[in-house]
């Protein structure tokens, strides 16, 4: 029913925790397949992916190529995109059933609404804790979740907006920005983000980059112009 479609780049610290959330709704024929759309990693994200079972699509893209070739590459008819370092929480896939049977009853549900999960931080400090404050923020006011929530959406409403840009910049917003907030639905369940690398800056310096992300997509700048800022 559904297929998971990962986006990878050298991620072999947290893939293999990210496919391991997905084993029991893989086990109860929620989740179909899992696409791991690699951009050409020199790690051992390859070696996890094949002993995971999941499908391997070295695609040597940007990340917008890569969630395109994902979705080409799968099979099914409603799509979950996700992040190789997030951690969906447990309960999730019940959820996601519910969305799923309810967009499938209602006539035309399917083009109707796509669904995103609730932002969540691993890490157990103060930073991670405004980190989720501020997306939470950004969210209720704007609508406007990122990448890092997840995307569930019907093949048909996917190819309806146009899909993921293949060209350079931040195919996360342009995407919700083509869905708008009349078809974005936040699910309870949460997406959590494992604790970033302290070469990174962790989640402080990680609130920061999505202010100053936000500012310039309230400004009207391109995503392609923030993306390279």
């Amino acid at each position: 029913m559904v297929s998971v479609i990962i986006p990878t780049l050298n991620d072999e610290k947290t893939l293999a925790r990210t496919l391991a959330c997905l084993v029991p709704a893989t086990v109860t024929g929620l989740v179909r397949e899992v696409v791991i759309a690699d951009g050409g990693s020199d790690d051992h994200t390859s070696v996890i992916a094949d002993d995971s079972g999941a499908s391997f699509v070295a695609v040597g893209a940007d990340l917008g190529g890569r969630l395109k070739a994902g979705a080409e590459r799968a099979r099914g008819d409603w799509l979950l995109f996700i992040n190789p370092d997030c951690l969906l929480e447990p309960g999730w896939a019940l959820e996601v059933e519910a969305f799923i049977a309810r967009a499938e009853q209602v006539p035309g549900g399917r083009m109707q609404s796509a669904a995103v999960f609730r932002y969540a931080v691993e890490d157990f400090g103060k930073a991670a804790r405004r980190r989720e404050q501020l997306v939470f923020l950004r969210n209720r006011l704007f609508a406007l979740p990122y990448g890092d929530q997840g995307l569930l959406i019907h093949r048909q409403l996917y190819t309806h907006v146009g899909g993921y840009p293949v060209a350079p910049g931040l195919p996360d917003v342009d995407m919700v920005r083509r869905l708008g907030r009349r078809r974005l639905i936040f699910l309870r369940s949460a997406a959590i983000a494992q604790t970033p690398p302290a070469d990174q800056g962790g989640p402080q310096s990680c609130a920061w980059r999505d202010l100053a992300r936000f500012m310039l997509h309230a400004l009207g700048v391109s995503t392609r112009v923030t993306a390279r800022i």
